[in-house]
């Protein structure tokens, strides 16, 4: 095949994914695992498209058995195979509720569906999607992204409260700008739409790009003050990250090439590493 049909079916690809990340308002999506009848245990993953492992099967589309939170396959040692190797009796009991470009306000519902799964574990990774719009003026604002992250996390609590809850940081977006922006791929990628509030024009040096691209940085260190915060409010069950999976240094090597933006295996293996450790189940 003609070296520029390849790079027109990827450019294509990238569209249609793109496209579907923008569907975060689309209805329920399947979810891994079925509950089993008189059964509780088990892990559900709430939040975007971080945890249903978008991007990291190579084709920009979600590809949940990678998810680090409750991925079942074998490139991934997601914190539910982890928990597999303690008890063997929670097989089938991972449940994915995360959906890509989905924002805090998506999370009561997911939340109400990970109590219909009776699970004893919960990872919250969201606010992506919030900072990631079109422009810095249509970002969730930092009281509204608190109030929808209490609405999620009273929804837990109110199910299931002795359920463990573990809220993880937003990552560093603005790292993967740092590393990117004078890369000619990552630029390409990004020119269809990735992340715009951040990566729109991310070759300018003009004052106005520098200023848009601080306010996002900003922002994302708002909304992670927040979760740190909302977690606490919630209580012992629930546990704060401590920024770690904000601390973690993505590199183009770790996110899928044809978006230069979302983990691809191994950056969804990192995500399980600092993640389980930041649990307090790594003992």
């Amino acid at each position: 095949m003609p070296r520029r049909w390849v790079t027109a079916v990827a450019c294509l690809l990238a569209l249609v994914a793109l496209a579907c990340e923008g569907g975060g308002e689309a209805g329920p999506r399947p979810t891994r695992g079925t509950p089993q009848p008189g059964g509780s245990g088990g892990i559900a993953a709430l939040g975007d498209s971080i945890s249903t492992g978008f991007g990291s099967c190579l084709l920009l589309t979600s590809c949940e058995r990678n998810s680090f939170s409750t991925g079942d396959g074998l490139r991934v040692q997601s914190l539910y195979r982890r928990l597999l190797d303690r008890d063997p009796d929670l097989r089938g009991r991972a449940y994915n509720h995360a959906r890509p470009g989905a924002r805090a306000a998506a999370l009561e519902e997911q939340a109400r569906s990970a109590v219909r799964d009776r699970v004893d574990h919960v990872t919250v990774l969201i606010g992506a999607n919030d900072a990631c719009r079109a422009d810095i003026d249509d970002m969730t604002p930092v009281r509204q992204f608190r109030t929808e992250v209490d609405r999620g996390l009273r929804a837990l609590r109110a199910g299931r409260p002795k359920a463990r809850v573990l809220v993880a940081s937003i990552p560093d977006l603005y790292r993967l700008w740092e590393v990117g922006h004078t890369n000619s791929r990552a630029l390409r990628a990004w020119r269809h739409g990735v992340c715009p509030a951040l990566l729109a024009e991310a070759a300018s040096d003009a004052p106005a790009d520098r200023a848009r691209r601080a306010a996002f940085r900003a922002r994302i260190t708002a909304y992670n003050t927040q979760l740190a915060a909302a977690c606490r409010a919630y209580g012992s069950r629930c546990r704060y990250d401590g920024g770690a999976v904000h601390r973690v240094r993505f590199t183009l090597d770790l996110v899928n090439p044809l978006d230069s933006f979302h983990p691809n295996a191994a950056g969804q293996s990192r995500l399980a590493d600092v993640t389980w450790k930041a649990s307090g189940l790594a003992g």
